[in-house]
């Protein structure tokens, strides 16, 4: 038993050895873009990445130019920042650059699903199938008559016209929209008072794995919350298992065409409870803190908040808070200021990051001309927030709202956008594209516009203190969808009486 301490201390000292020695002795090839190993065997540039993506990006742009590679924890980035390039990529023709691997061992490590073959594929197919079309405006419907519920309360209206109540934004956005999102997809028993209450039991659990979530990702979580990450992962397994799926109703066709493929390919209760957890992340963790930002913004720019208000009044009337209430669902597909006002909002706010393994040594051409060398093994990445939305170039002032940013001068939606004097196509990428593209993109952008429909129609809103800025985002947040912000803002609301 002696010897165990001195074994173990070589083996480590050997596995630590290798890695650095990997790092140290990596150089770069002919053809191949700019190498930054950083400062730190193995680590590289990890450090300064984790603490502040966006302004070590913008960093290593100046530096090398639209194309570099980094080391970042013994794996190689190479990162490409000119938007005018990423056709080849989005494309890939060749079908070198995989989405597919990088993804399972993400999923695998953060909800622990194991990926089985063509369940990719199926999300993408169910998505089509249930949340577009006529799928998309039934779960519509059963959206706006949750979103009411949980507005409402189960017993009907328990606010008035007189009173003023007071909030976070942020938390009162996430709460709404996660709850209504959570029982329009997951299905509800038949005693609704407490389907709320356990869905804001959910919630609050939710977003203690939200805070943690950027630094499990990365492996930087304490030992304490590394227990705490099991903890509610085992609970959201529980909470969403297919067993207590036979005590509900209403089921979303979209959640139940899914779990019918992975029982037929013999995948376990217990990896489909899994699979449900990674599918309720997928839906509800980027819509709230959208909404938050869409409110914050109509609420810094009254004249925004007014063009929205009238173009709703003039599409579909009286939009009351009430179940089953008449709702013109046709209309918020021509509701081009709305639609702006979302655009704007996820052009500011929402920092993908689009990632491919690279799959054998391939050639990529710039729009320059220039050709690099990618190496097999290496990571390819987009960051279509420093690269695209923040380019003066294509957005004018890119750190301004614009509510009609996406109008043209007629008031229909604007879609010619151009760098260097070239129209280009991926002039926003908030939802990704290409084969990593977000399958529910279509039911989150309507989720946010009825809330946001439902808040300036139903509500006067302002902010507790108007001359409060808008806060900045969290620094931990960049890359991982829809940004939040470093603060909460408090705000207050009143029913408005009806007409």
């Amino acid at each position: 038993m002696v010897l165990w301490g001195p074994a173990l201390g070589a083996l480590l000292v050997a596995i630590v050895g290798y890695l650095c020695l990997r790092g140290l002795l990596r150089q770069r090839r002919p053809k191949e873009p700019p190498l930054d190993k950083g400062p730190v065997p193995w680590l590289g540039h990890a450090m300064a990445f984790r603490k502040n993506m966006f302004e070590f990006l913008r960093h290593m742009q100046a530096k090398h130019g639209d194309i570099f590679t980094v080391q970042l924890g013994g794996q190689y980035f190479t990162f490409v920042m000119d938007p005018l390039s990423f056709g080849p990529i989005l494309k890939d023709a060749q079908r070198k650059l995989d989405f597919v691997e990088y993804a399972q061992k993400l999923v695998l490590k953060v909800f622990g699903y194991r990926s089985v073959q063509g369940d990719y594929r199926m999300i993408h197919s169910a998505s089509t199938k249930h949340l577009m079309g006529e799928g998309l405006e039934e779960l519509n419907k059963v959206m706006l008559d949750t979103l009411s519920l949980v507005m409402l309360g189960p017993t009907g209206p328990s606010l008035d016209t007189h009173h003023w109540r007071e909030d976070g934004l942020f938390h009162f956005c996430y709460n709404i929209l996660f709850k209504a999102g959570y029982l329009s997809l997951f299905g509800y028993t038949k005693d609704k008072e407490q389907d709320l209450l356990q869905a804001e039991e959910l919630f609050l659990e939710f977003r203690k794995y939200d805070r943690l979530f950027p630094r499990f990702v990365y492996s930087l979580l304490g030992p304490w919350e590394w227990l705490e990450v099991g903890r509610l992962q085992r609970l959201f397994h529980k909470e969403l298992s297919v067993e207590h799926n036979l005590e509900k109703y209403g089921i979303s066709n979209w959640i139940t065409y899914m779990l019918q493929f992975l029982r037929e390919q013999g995948v376990s209760p217990a990896m489909q409870d899994k699979f449900n957890f990674m599918m309720l992340w997928a839906s509800q963790g980027n819509t709230g803190p959208t909404s938050f930002w869409a409110l914050l913004f109509l609420l810094k720019h009254p004249e925004a908040m007014r063009a929205v208000r009238e173009e709703a009044t003039r599409l579909l009337g009286e939009v009351r808070l009430e179940a089953k209430q008449s709702f013109k669902f046709g209309a918020l597909h021509h509701m081009p200021v709305l639609d702006s006002v979302m655009e704007e909002t996820l052009r500011l706010r929402a920092s993908p990051t689009l990632l491919r393994v690279v799959n054998d040594d391939q050639i990529l051409q710039m729009a320059s001309g220039q050709e690099y060398l990618l190496r097999n093994g290496d990571i390819l990445a987009l960051f279509p927030y420093l690269s695209v939305h923040m380019d003066p170039d294509i957005h004018p002032e890119p750190t301004a709202f614009r509510y009609d940013r996406f109008l043209t001068p007629s008031g229909s939606r604007k879609v010619d956008f151009y760098k260097a004097g070239k129209k280009i196509r991926h002039y926003t990428m908030p939802w990704g594209s290409g084969v990593s593209i977000c399958p529910g993109r279509f039911l989150a952008l309507n989720e946010m516009k009825l809330f946001i429909l439902l808040m300036v129609m139903n509500f006067d809103l302002e902010l507790v203190d108007p001359a409060t800025p808008v806060p900045p985002v969290d620094p931990q947040r960049w890359g991982f969808g829809t940004t939040q912000p470093s603060h909460e803002v408090r705000f207050r609301y009143r029913l408005r009486p009806a007409e």
